[in-house]
């Protein structure tokens, strides 16, 4: 009887746990979306009007950045061009802006829809399939291609922008 009681206690402990986390998830999510309403600039990041985005934090150390998330995420900017804008941060390089962002950990992507809201945030590696359903679901695009094997892309230099001032 002892052994049911522990087992119910590690369960308890573990779903309180992860009801914590996703409690936490959301209420980021809603502050940013509240200072997205209410005309913020998202801790300098200047977004294109009407264009959905993926916010991609990292740092030059992170090996699963270079190796997974990296050219997931260059996959799908190639497949969207001009319809998706990917704003990549180095973390290291930018505390203040990882900090309003709440980024605790790298990788960490952000989709943000067309009108400049974020809508879900990823913590550590997520595939291009899931970031593909999640750009379908969250920012709007939903012609986009049917989910294919990830392409060996080369890493390239990608720039982000940050309001100096």
């Amino acid at each position: 009887m002892e052994i049911l009681t522990r087992l119910g206690i590690a369960l308890a402990i573990a779903l309180g746990g992860v009801l914590f986390y996703w409690a936490a998830t959301k209420l980021r999510l809603s502050l940013l979306r509240r200072r997205a309403n209410s005309g913020g600039h998202f801790g300098g990041l200047e977004l294109v009007p009407g264009v959905p985005a993926i916010l991609y934090f990292t740092t030059p150390d992170c090996a699963p950045c270079r190796t997974v998330q990296g050219p997931a995420i260059e996959e799908l900017r190639e497949q969207l061009e001009e319809r998706l804008q990917v704003i990549k941060i180095d973390a290291s390089e930018h505390l203040a802006l990882a900090d309003y962002w709440g980024v605790l950990s790298v990788p960490t992507t952000f989709i943000i829809d067309a009108e400049g809201r974020p809508r879900h945030v990823n913590n550590g590696v997520t595939p291009a399939v899931r970031l593909r359903q999640q750009l379908r679901e969250f920012a709007g695009l939903v012609d986009l291609a049917e989910d294919k094997p990830l392409a060996t892309v080369p890493e390239k230099q990608q720039a982000f922008r940050v309001q100096r001032g």
